[in-house]
């Protein structure tokens, strides 16, 4: 077998062209990188690598061990290069978690309600597939929230607003980060895990009834409501 130095990128355009055409979705795993190895001809080094980068990129989520939950999740579909440039400016500088839940009240609750004063002109289906996705009961706790940090940012491409989404996906790490952090304080994760489902849920429904104010309160309850449960301090709406 040989593996040239730059043969991860055959592995990584093998999995693009994959999420590309839809025949991988968010939800979906990846094989092993044995498998993967011998499918692609290269070495498992190189699909290691590869695999870094999609991480990176927030295309998928990897998770150590043998067990039925190892190996890599697909939590998103390939962007555009501003907002794969953020994200790799936000994985090496990180920002201040007040900082994160003050930028994404401001704009997701501005999100939503744009998204439901155009509603009939809004598709959702991106949305709604991640929703599915995280109604599977294998997820382990990281991927429900990889894939429910991939939700919010779907919201965000949905409203058309380049600047906007690019600036979500390079937050996304940050709060993936946080909401990881948060994990350790919370007793009963499959209680918050069906709250945040419902909450989901709720958002989406009220962008469809084309209810503004709803769909604003929503959004800032749910992103509050988590943090809040975490004993991470949220910030009032009125401050915003």
């Amino acid at each position: 077998m040989t593996d040239g130095a730059r043969a991860w990128q055959s592995v990584l355009e093998h999995v693009e062209a994959r999420l590309l055409s839809g025949d991988l979705r968010p939800g979906d795993r990846l094989p092993g990188e044995r498998a993967l190895s011998a499918e692609l001809g290269v070495g498992r080094s190189s699909v290691r690598e590869a695999l870094r980068v999609l991480e990176v990129l927030g295309l998928i989520r990897t998770h150590a061990g043998s067990g039925p939950n190892a190996g890599a999740i697909i939590i998103s579909t390939p962007g555009g290069g501003m907002s794969a440039l953020m994200r790799l400016q936000v994985a090496v500088r990180g920002f201040a978690v007040s900082d994160i839940v003050r930028t994404r009240l401001i704009l997701e609750t501005s999100v939503a309600g744009d998204l439901a004063e155009a509603a009939e002109r809004v598709d959702l289906s991106g949305a709604e597939a991640l929703l599915d996705a995280m109604d599977s009961p294998d997820l382990s706790p990281p991927e429900f929230l990889a894939l429910d940090a991939a939700f919010h940012l779907t919201l965000a491409e949905a409203s058309g607003n380049q600047v906007i989404t690019a600036t979500m996906a390079g937050l996304r790490s940050g709060i993936e980060g946080y909401a990881l952090a948060g994990l350790a304080t919370i007793s009963d994760w499959a209680a918050t895990s069906a709250r945040l489902r419902r909450e989901h849920r709720g958002i989406v429904d009220a962008i469809r009834a084309a209810d503004a104010a709803t769909a604003r309160t929503r959004v800032h309850d749910h992103i509050s409501g988590y943090y809040a449960e975490t004993f991470i301090e949220p910030v009032p709406i009125a401050n915003i």
